[in-house]
């Protein structure tokens, strides 16, 4: 990550003032003379995001307005960096806003993604912020890397990142934390009791075979598992996703970036805790071995499992995995996963649901997705819906014929593969912003690993 924080306290960093309309009017009365007057040349009316340079007398930049709108998106702070010239840069007068969070907004903005950007047009330099009293730049910027992770794994395309590449980031990972890594691959997972890996990925080419890749970190504390859905790309298999809709199938493993991200902060703040990842890595892809709609797979619980629709293939994956998990009973199993579009449809794009009859656990990750920023909702396991995946011919069904609830019927599928974790929860991330915000742009998206990430802290603290 590039420098973008610097110590140094001098005054002779250009201050950015950051104002609310209301704010905006006491700073005119504060700034009168030419400041105030440029303010009103510019029509600049404190809009969320928007920036607005201050002119000195010799042509250069004597300060900044950042404009924050309603005040509730603290993450505006990463609109600056597109627009700053080069120099250092310092918060001045911020009263109400939290530093911690505009420090990493700031960061935010710093993201660019140049994989394939021509040669001598990446890795542009960005302007310094003087890290505020009181925030820790190393936490902050352990955070960004984390955030920028999730996007690079995101954005990859998935000739770039098939579930071979996804596992050799996994073995990067842990060779950074001196974790150790195993990996069942094809024909062995059959051997090894992951039917319903095999079948999603079994149609795949052989350099994109399906595996299932295991990352260990610790010996002693909680035991925590997390379990991410590395679908490297979604075709929809028989069921083929038609229009635009498989444009950004490359995401469909955003579960698995996830939960890497989220241990590598875990890994890197050296909390104590049995940390285990695990990540079905499949492409879900067309050939004469395609799974079918109609097919009964077997499962690793021993559960046979119906399919309605080969367009629901996250699940399956995800229900070998979780049982795996499940047989060392956890203290907090977590699974992520960009499992339905009826997320979207029911909480939009920016905002996740998560599931778990823990509701000390429900408790705890809201206020922490609220204390830093890190949106989600919960919605129930409602059992009254449990019916709507019923089978005349297997188990389960894996997902149900009704268009309703159908985030929910995924998660109260996932619950069956979960008995002896003492706490589970089931995130249903996007993964992707689909328009422009401050700091946010459009691609890849890590979504709730932050207050996860302080769930996980108290949890091992405790």
């Amino acid at each position: 990550m590039q420098e973008i924080f610097t110590a140094n306290n001098s005054e002779t960093a250009t201050p950015i003032w950051a104002v609310t309309p209301a704010a905006l009017e006491s700073w005119e009365v504060e700034h009168a003379g030419h400041l105030a007057a440029w303010v009103t040349t510019s029509n600049f009316k404190a809009e969320p995001g928007r920036v607005l340079l201050l002119p000195n007398s010799s042509g250069g930049v004597e300060g900044v307005l950042l404009g924050l709108g309603t005040g509730d998106d603290p993450f505006l702070f990463g609109a600056l960096l597109n627009v700053l010239p080069l120099g250092d840069y310092r918060l001045a007068d911020c009263a109400d806003v939290d530093l911690g969070l505009a420090t990493l907004g700031w960061a935010m903005g710093a993201y660019r993604f140049d994989r394939y950007i021509t040669k001598g047009e990446e890795g542009k330099e960005c302007a310094r912020l003087v890290l505020p009293a009181g925030v820790d730049g190393d936490e902050t910027s352990r955070l960004a890397q984390a955030i920028f992770y999730v996007r690079d794994l995101v954005n990859t395309p998935a000739a770039d990142m098939g579930p071979y590449e996804l596992e050799q980031e996994v073995r990067t990972l842990a060779a950074a934390h001196q974790a150790d890594v195993t990996v069942i691959e094809g024909d062995d997972l059959l051997d090894q009791n992951y039917p319903m890996v095999h079948a999603v990925g079994r149609a795949a080419a052989l350099e994109a075979a399906p595996r299932m890749i295991d990352l260990r970190w610790g010996t002693t504390g909680p035991k925590i598992t997390l379990v991410g859905k590395g679908v490297c790309f979604d075709t929809g298999g028989l069921n083929i996703k038609t229009g635009n809709y498989m444009s950004i199938m490359k995401k469909d493993m955003g579960g698995a970036a996830h939960v890497m991200a989220l241990g590598q902060l875990i890994m890197g703040a050296n909390l104590p805790c049995q940390l285990r990842i695990l990540i079905p890595a499949v492409e879900n892809a067309i050939d004469g071995n395609a799974f079918r709609p109609g097919d009964v797979l077997e499962s690793r619980k021993g559960l046979t499992v119906e399919i309605s629709n080969t367009d629901a293939e996250g699940r399956l994956v995800l229900g070998d995995a979780l049982t795996e998990a499940d047989s060392e009973a956890p203290d907090l199993l977590i699974d992520m996963a960009t499992l339905t579009g009826a997320a979207r449809v029911a909480l939009g794009p920016h905002l996740p649901p998560f599931f778990t009859d823990d509701e000390k656990l429900a408790t705890s990750l809201s206020q922490a997705a609220k204390q830093v920023s890190d949106p989600l909702w919960r919605l129930p396991l409602w059992n009254g819906y449990d019916a709507m995946l019923d089978s005349k011919i297997a188990n389960v069904n894996h997902a149900a014929e009704s268009p309703f609830a159908g985030s929910i019927t995924a998660a109260l599928f996932l619950r069956r593969f979960v008995e002896e974790a003492k706490s589970w929860v089931h995130l249903d991330v996007y993964a992707w912003n689909p328009a422009p915000r401050a700091g946010r742009p459009v691609g890849g998206e890590a979504q709730t690993i932050r207050a996860l990430f302080e769930v996980i802290k108290t949890r091992c603290a405790n």
